[in-house]
């Protein structure tokens, strides 16, 4: 008598039960909009830095009011950072989520700045706030999108340099 097992189909087995060990789950890789809302999150930090010039261009010379458009500047470039390689900002805060929050003020900002120009019956002006919304809208969409935020989630699994082998 063989073995008291035998296998009777021609066929191959399959990987995992050839080497008697269990696959590994797979690592996430990167979703498609990730970079897109990267994109975005960089042209939302060139509108606000775009508004911070205007800022100053009024009154050249350092105030305090400049110091908006530079943290949402530097926010929408710290997620976009973050959503690209996939990282979190702190072990609560996913790197969407920080996009996200630097997306939303300019769009807040920039509503509130079409309105007042509406209501001074500025009709170019309008127009031009208007299409800086393309920014933080597009950003906004992307980074609360769910392949986006699973990636940059805390906790998520980093896979391993390729081809190591963790020890046991």
């Amino acid at each position: 008598m063989t073995s008291s097992v035998q296998r009777r189909s021609p066929r191959a087995a399959p990987a995992a039960s050839r080497r008697g060990a269990s696959r590994a789950p797979a690592a996430l890789s990167r979703p498609l909009q990730a970079p897109f809302a990267a994109v975005f999150g960089f042209l939302v930090a060139v509108e606000d830095g775009y508004l911070g010039w205007l800022l100053w261009d009024a009154d050249p010379g350092w105030g305090w009011y400049l110091l908006a458009p530079v943290v949402l500047a530097v926010g929408a470039l710290t997620g976009a950072v973050l959503v690209l390689t996939g990282r979190a900002a702190t072990r609560w805060t996913s790197g969407s989520a920080v996009l996200a929050v630097f997306s939303v003020l300019p769009l807040l900002g920039l509503l509130g700045l079409a309105g007042f120009f509406a209501l001074l019956g500025g009709g170019e002006a309008v127009g031009w706030a208007l299409l800086l919304l393309v920014g933080p809208i597009g950003a906004l969409s992307l980074a609360t999108r769910r392949p986006v935020r699973a990636w940059t989630r805390p906790g998520r699994r980093r896979q391993v340099a390729t081809g190591a082998r963790r020890a046991r």
